[in-house]
């Protein structure tokens, strides 16, 4: 009968004051099914403003040595201390990032940084995020160019079926929504403009505010949460099969291939999308108009006429391509910069929306400061 012995280099963890900070020197074999030591044993109640954990002495280590760190680094977000990684391997600072991401707690602020560190840190990683995007831009604008020289070279097919699914697909939720931004533009303007009799400025206000605004802005909403989380969905989940790494290796530039057909797709789709919706918003705000102020439909339509014109569409039309361009680069970027894994992928398709949202109420933004400088 075998009996089997404990490893005769167990796991050990000592702890040696340095001024304020904490040494903590690892060594021996960390296995799960040896005893090992824990955080509260080996710091007792010594308290210090920075911990500093060192592996070189570590023979072989499995998941419980990441416990053991993640506890420390743990305890250094509560009591504000900062855990000082650097000395580790990048195997395991890898692995550690991996595990406090997946046990995001509730914890108290962290203090293990200084105020200035942090915006240190915040500020290069919005310079590298930046980079990326200007780099990402620029290969769009590189393969439009490529594009309108050889037009032959390009994937009409895959952009024809792009753009049924996001316009054509896409009809029903616009509708919808359209109809319904119009209605509750309708109500809210009537409650205001029957107090002063000006009931027919009901037409004015649901014609200007669709066609500038609302119109455009909403159906970039809607495809953002529909087209741009799909876009990089897919995107993700072509990288996490290593799709995109066999094109690249056949040398076929991902951004040619697949990003470029949905940036057209939406390009064109968007001003068609974007009238539409206009239409409908216009629709419900007359069902309204008609309904609760008993304005005709001839006179609603003719008030209309007068406060809007050609350039009000334009303007529109202008904002809601911009808008689609903005939904898809937001989405193809996301789901090429995807992790390799189900969850990366979820977490670009979140990015994505969240990333397209936020570029599309800044350019609104812009667009409503350059129109009104231009006098349009």
């Amino acid at each position: 009968m075998s009996v089997s012995k404990p490893l005769p280099n167990h796991a050990r963890a000592t702890v040696t004051t340095v001024g304020d900070r904490l040494e903590l020197r690892l060594a021996g074999t960390w296995q799960v099914t040896e005893s090992r030591p824990t955080w509260p044993e080996v710091r007792g109640t010594q308290i210090a403003t920075c911990v500093r954990p060192k592996a070189d002495e570590v023979e072989k280590w499995d998941s419980s040595l990441l416990l053991f760190l993640f506890e420390a680094q743990q305890w250094a977000k509560v009591t504000g201390a900062y855990f000082d990684d650097r000395a580790l391997p990048e195997k395991i600072r890898t692995l550690l990032a991996q595990l406090a991401t997946a046990h995001e707690t509730s914890v108290p602020f962290d203090r293990s940084e200084s105020f200035l560190t942090s915006v240190g840190l915040a500020t290069q990683d919005t310079v590298v995020k930046g980079r990326a995007i200007a780099q990402f831009v620029g290969e769009c604008v590189l393969g439009a160019i490529g594009l309108a020289k050889s037009p032959r070279k390009f994937r009409w097919h895959d952009c024809i079926d792009e753009m049924q699914q996001c316009g054509a697909m896409a009809l029903p939720i616009v509708s919808l929504v359209s109809l319904l931004v119009g209605v509750t533009l309708a109500y809210t303007g009537a409650i205001v403009l029957r107090q002063y009799g000006g009931d027919i400025y009901i037409a004015d206000l649901i014609g200007l505010s669709m066609v500038r605004e609302m119109g455009a802005v909403m159906t970039a909403v809607v495809l953002a949460g529909r087209t741009g989380a799909a876009f990089a969905a897919t995107l993700g989940n072509m990288k996490a099969n290593e799709e995109i790494d066999a094109l690249e290796v056949l040398g076929i530039p991902p951004v040619q291939f697949l990003v470029l057909p949905r940036l057209l797709a939406l390009g064109l789709m968007m001003p068609l999308l974007g009238l539409y919706a206009n239409a409908l918003g216009i629709l419900g705000g007359m069902l309204v108009a008609f309904g609760l102020l008993a304005i005709p439909p001839t006179a609603f339509w003719a008030e209309m006429l007068t406060i809007v014109d050609m350039s009000d569409v334009m303007s529109g039309v202008i904002k809601a391509t911009a808008f689609g361009f903005i939904v898809g680069l937001s989405g193809c970027l996301r789901g090429l910069q995807a992790e390799r894994s189900a969850a990366g992928v979820g977490r670009a398709a979140t990015s994505a929306v969240v990333t397209a949202l936020l570029l599309i109420i800044v350019a609104d933004a812009i667009f409503a400061v350059l129109f009104n400088a231009l006098g349009i």
